[in-house]
């Protein structure tokens, strides 16, 4: 029996979940979400929790009896708390600026680097060093803060780039000068 599978979800007030032609959708205080049911894995509610069970002991059931439990409990913790993702830029130069729709980046390059930012998703520039991403979709939060750190990643040798908060950069040694 996978053991994330047979977790079972709790589901907290003011959330409701329901199951519609293989789809499940969760709305809740901070918006809707949905996403389908892999085949072969049913859902049942019952008192406020949610339980997933499989058809078969096939290996690929028991990963996507794994899978569906875990997409719908990130889609209650999104439409109840929401994700984010917080990056800082080290770098002389390096700095966001919000426009509008669209996050403006001086990384270093000839030229300025413009983001349009999806609809479901919030970015934020705190500071022109640092920038936070927002939203109730896990893997679009994670996606879009991915595409900012793909634009500049951190280097061994000075740690200039995009890093996550909190993100360690293994550096490397440098040339040794001279003898």
């Amino acid at each position: 029996m996978s053991r994330i599978g047979k977790k079972l979800i709790t589901v907290p007030s003011g959330v409701s979940i329901e199951e519609k032609e293989g789809r499940v959708i969760v709305k809740g205080p901070k918006g809707m979400l949905s996403e389908s049911i892999p085949q072969g894995i049913t859902m049942t509610i019952e008192n406020n929790e949610v339980k997933f069970q499989r058809s078969s002991d096939v290996a690929e059931q028991r990963a996507l009896h794994g899978l569906a439990r875990a997409l719908t409990n990130n889609m209650v913790e999104g439409v109840t708390k929401g994700f984010v993702k917080k990056l800082e830029m080290v770098g002389v130069g390096f700095k966001a600026e919000k426009k509008g729709k669209w996050i403006q980046f001086a990384l270093g390059f000839s030229h300025p680097i413009i983001l349009q930012v999806p609809a479901e998703i919030t970015v934020d520039v705190p500071a022109p060093t640092q920038v936070t991403v927002t939203g109730i979709d896990k893997q679009l939060v994670g996606a879009v803060a991915a595409k900012i750190r793909s634009m500049r990643p951190p280097e061994p040798y000075k740690g200039k780039g995009i890093k996550y908060v909190g993100e360690k950069i293994i550096r490397k040694a440098g040339k040794t000068a001279g003898k």
